[in-house]
Order: structure tokens, then sequence, then C-alpha cells
């Protein structure tokens, strides 16, 4: 599988505040629910202190004190805020839930918009694999972030906060030591975030390449097997996950290790705390409950610290995912609609090809120069030629799949470019050589050209595609499931049901590419009538393999090279004897050679 695009993508190895900052604002059209659980984390936050500190007073107003009723008071007033701190976490964590699926939701449903915007371009140099990977676990990562991160994140500077607040309050000079450990554990986030998010990114990338690999191995699982590549790819497969291990290997021991160094910073902080406060309570400086809370403060604190290391380590991970997330977010069209472009109505009319020229990237070589062709309205062309020959970018460039490099293209008289996209694209009528079918029923297979069609227009559409008659024969007729991709019918069947839809659709064009070289000779014919109908007074342009079906086009083009090498009918080829000439005897040759065989 070609490194290209994944090496292409390089991110800064730097922290990056802005990813982050655009992050949090996926949140913003919800500040509500952020503001709700933010107000009830806080209130959990405080109660969580609170309790340490009525449990100071427990021990030194209730039991040192031998007070029985100042005891029962501080055991109610306990329970009281046991309730509301439950209703509290109720809240936030319903909140957070509910805030955590909406992000997702229109995180997911943005992306999926925009990837329908992008042109073919993007997609000649994205694998599959690399985008599912940014829609499905990349954003899973960045939802956890903004939403249970950002819980976690706030519980713990709150309960930092009340805890160095009532530890301030029973003695500030021992709460002035705790302070002092603040800054040494800043210095330890900061050397780990460094580390740390470089082998997340490295993390992130080669599991991109881990979930494309498993793609082109599922679609591609007839070649491999055909081809017996089973140890081969095994063996890629297993150089890639080791990678993706030694990787993830690095990322969680760095942040295994951040952990400990910070217990070991808090074991010194407490070892501090009881010496010091030992001698202030010797003193009478300090009351045995307050040395208690203290240390129980001090100890509440580290929860919160490894809160914030675990949440760090997460936004390292999602950090690098957003990364990716937006590049596939902030990616451009290369074919937008042009500012004051019109949809005519229609797109019946002459189209003409003047001075094309073009080359799929700046650095390649050319596909078509110069090229000319004036195609006449209703007219059916018909064009062949070798492979690579630059017949489908014509018929890309005609569906403003691409744009010229050079030249332009006109539909009647205008240039195609000030015309909106879905004005042409809307009105095209397409059956291509790999029939594509979405996983559902036939019916609903056919009715994907025009949504808003009756079942008995679906079932009209397929009777004058030819299809009806096998549909028929299933158990289930139309409501019979096609499988993914529509693999539960033959590659015939699926030519069919796309050549129905593409009826159903009514095009003003209609393109058909190589759609019978995969075909037996009586699928073939059925196909050959359904286009006929098909055809009856639309512009059409054929991609021929099989030169059998294009007998009938109004004109032949022989293409090589990029340009017409010969043009005209198929009578007129045939009289001049060149290349056209040569290429339909020897296919017929081979074809009788194979039905005497056969």
């Amino acid at each position: 599988m070609s490194d290209f695009y994944f090496e292409e993508e390089e991110f800064n190895t730097q922290f990056n505040g802005a990813t982050l900052k655009r992050i949090f604002g996926l949140v913003k059209p919800h500040w509500r629910w952020v503001l709700g659980f933010v107000l009830l984390i806080g209130v959990v936050a405080v109660l969580d202190s609170v309790f340490t500190f009525i449990s100071k007073l427990i021990i030194d107003e209730g039991i040192v004190a031998k007070d029985p009723a100042r005891l029962k008071e501080l055991i109610y007033l306990y329970g009281g805020l046991v309730v509301i701190q439950s209703a509290g976490v109720f809240g936030f964590i319903y909140l957070t839930g509910i805030l955590g699926e909406r992000v997702r939701y229109e995180l997911r449903r943005n992306l999926f918009n925009h990837l329908q915007e992008l042109s073919f371009s993007y997609f000649d140099k994205t694998p599959v694999g690399w985008i599912m990977s940014r829609v499905t676990s990349d954003t899973e990562r960045i939802a956890e972030l903004v939403t249970w991160g950002t819980l976690d994140v706030t519980w713990a500077i709150l309960n930092l906060i009340t805890a160095v607040t009532f530890m301030t309050i029973i003695n500030w000079k021992l709460a002035l030591m705790v302070f002092l450990i603040i800054p040494v554990l800043v210095f330890i986030a900061t050397e780990f975030k460094k580390r740390i998010i470089v082998q997340y990114r490295r993390v992130r990338k080669l599991n991109s390449k881990l979930t494309g690999t498993y793609n082109e191995n599922i679609t591609g699982v007839r070649v491999v097997k055909a081809l017996v590549r089973e140890d081969r790819n095994l063996q890629e497969f297993d150089n890639l996950a080791s990678d993706l291990y030694r990787a993830a290997y690095r990322a969680a021991w760095l942040s295994a290790l951040f952990l400990p160094a910070v217990q070991i910073v808090a074991a010194l902080a407490l070892g501090a705390v009881i010496w010091y406060g030992g001698i202030q309570a010797q003193l009478g400086a300090m009351t045995i409950g307050g040395i208690q809370a203290f240390i129980s403060y001090l100890t509440f604190m580290m929860f919160p610290i490894q809160d914030m290391a675990r949440v760090f380590a997460s936004m390292q991970q999602a950090i690098a995912s957003a990364e990716r997330v937006f590049s596939l977010a902030d990616a451009e069209p290369d074919i937008v609609d042009r500012p004051g472009a019109t949809d005519p109505g229609t797109i019946r009319g002459e189209i003409r090809f003047e001075n094309v020229d073009f080359r799929y990237t700046e650095e390649g070589n050319p596909v078509l120069k110069n090229f000319n062709l004036t195609i006449n309205p209703g007219e059916t062309i018909a064009l062949v030629g070798p492979t690579g020959a630059g017949k489908s970018t014509i018929v890309n460039l005609l569906c403003r799949f691409y744009e010229p490099s050079g030249g332009a293209v006109r539909v009647n008289g205008t240039d195609y470019t000030t015309l909106r996209l879905d004005a042409i694209q809307s009105r095209i009528g397409m059956v291509l050589q790999t029939p594509h079918l979405f996983t559902g029923t036939i019916r609903e297979n056919i009715r994907y050209g025009r949504l808003n069609a009756t079942d008995a227009e679906v079932e009209e559409a397929a009777k004058l595609a030819h299809a009806h008659d096998f549909i028929i024969t299933l158990e289930n007729g139309y409501d019979t499931d096609v499988g993914e991709g529509g693999n539960l019918l033959s590659v015939g069947q699926k030519q069919l049901v796309s050549l129905a839809r593409a009826i159903l659709a009514q095009p003003e064009w209609f393109i058909m590419d190589e759609a019978t070289s995969s075909i037996d000779t009586v699928t073939e014919s059925l196909i050959q009538k359904g286009m006929e109908r098909l055809m009856e007074n639309r512009t059409s342009v054929i991609i021929a393999h099989r030169l059998s079906t294009i007998k009938r086009a109004d004109r032949i083009l022989v293409i090589e090279n990029g340009g017409i090498s010969e043009i005209g009918s198929h009578a007129e080829l045939m009289r001049q004897r060149g290349h056209y000439y040569n290429l339909y005897t020897n296919q017929f040759r081979q074809e009788k050679e194979r039905m005497a065989l056969g």
C-alpha cells in the first residue's frame, strides 16, 4: 500500500494550543449544558472538601471535646450534604453523557457532509481506511476529551482550590509548605507532555495505516485468495502492527511513569507535613483533628492530580486525533461553484471541448493535450482506445468531477464553470464498469435514482432496463437484500439494477463506462436493449470495451495519447481500415474462437 498520503501529512510536534482551543470550541453551541455540569461539579467538589473539614470538627469539637450534642449535629449535617452531593453526581454524569453524544453526532455528521463535498482528487490520494479512522476512532477521542475529560479536569481543579483554601484556614504555614510542590509538579507535567504527545501522534498515524490495511485486504479478499497473498499480506500487517505496538508501548511507558513521579513528590510533601505538623501540635498551634484533616487534604489532592495526569495523557491522544480530524475538515474541494454560478434549468444542447488540456496533478504527465470535440444534442458518442489513452478522463471532465487544466468545456455555448455543480451532475445518469449498489433492497437501490419515485415507477424503470424478469424470480422480488456492495447479486444483475436506477433518474446526459466488459453475452444483450431505451433523445457517451455494443453509435472516437486519432460511424471507420478496424476485427475473431472452443 502506498505511503504517499500518510507521509505527506506531518504535524508540528510542539504542543498546539490552537488545536486545543478548537477542540473545546466544539462545545460552544451547547454552552448551557456545559454550564450546568460545571456548576454541579463545583457543588460536588466543594462538598468533597467540606466533608474533610466536617471530619476535623467531629474529632475536635465532638469526640475530643466529648460533646454528644455537637457530635450529633455534625453527623446530621454530614448526612444531609451526602444526599445533596449524590444528586449533584447524578446530574453532572447525566449532562456530560448527553453533551458527549451531541458533540459526537455533530462532529461525525459534519465530517460526513464535508466528505460528500470534496472533489474526486481528494479520494484519489486518500485511502478509505485513513478516512474511516478519522471519522470513527479519532472523533471518539475528541468527544471523550471535551466531555469526560472536561469533567475530570474541572472536578480536579475545584478540588485543589477548595482543599488549598481549607488548608490555609487550618494552618497557613503548613499550607505554604504544600504550595512549594506545585512548581515541581508543573515542571514534571511539562517535561512529560513534550515526550508523550510525540509518541501519540505516531500511534495515531500508524493506527490509520493499520485501518487502511484492514480495509484493503477485506475489500480485496477475492484477489488476495486468488493470488495466494495471505502470507505476504500477513508479513506486511505484522510489520505495521509491530511498529504500532512499539509506539504505543513507549507512549504507555511514559504515561505510566508520570504517575509514580507525581506520587514520589507527594510522598515527600506528606512526610514534611507530618513532621512539621507534629511540631506544631506539640506547641499547641495544631489540633489532632487539624493534623488529620491536613493529611486527608494532602492525600485527597493526589486524586485530582492523578486524574489530571490521566486526562493529560488522553489529551495528548485527543490532540493528535484532532489534528487529523481537522485536516480532513479543512480540506478544500478542488471543484466548487464559482461566485454567481447559475442553474440554466437544462443542460440539453451542444457540448464543446475547446483546446482542453488536463493532468491529474501539477507534476503529472498531461492526459489530454489540446483536445477538441463537439457533441451535438441527442447524439450518442462512443469512446474506444487503449487503457490510459484518456477515455475516462474525458467523461470525468464532462461530468465536472475534474476541471480542465487549460482550455474550456462549454454547454450551450456557456463555460460550464459558470454553472452550478448540481445543475450539471444532478442531470447525469451513469452506469459504471464496476456497478456499486448500496446495502439494502433492490427496490431501494433503484429508487436511489429518484427518491420520491413510486413503487410503480421503480418497477417500470426495471422493465425498461430489462431487469424486471430476473428480479421477480428472486424469493423476495424487489425486496431482496443485495448485500454489501451488491455482492449477493451477479455482476450482470448489478449492472441491470444500476441501469434501472439511471433510467429512473430521467437524466439529460447518459454516461456508460465499460459497463459490459465483465458480463455474459445474454446479459450484454439485455443491457444493450435497456441502453437503447435510455439513450433515446439523450446526449450519451459510451466507453466501450466490447465494440459490438457501439455499432449503432452516431460517432465513434478512437482515443490515443490524449487525442482523437480516428472519428466516424462504425461503417465509416471500418472502411478506413485503420486502428478501429484492427480492434474490431481482432475482437470479433477472438469471440468466434471462444465460441468454437466453448
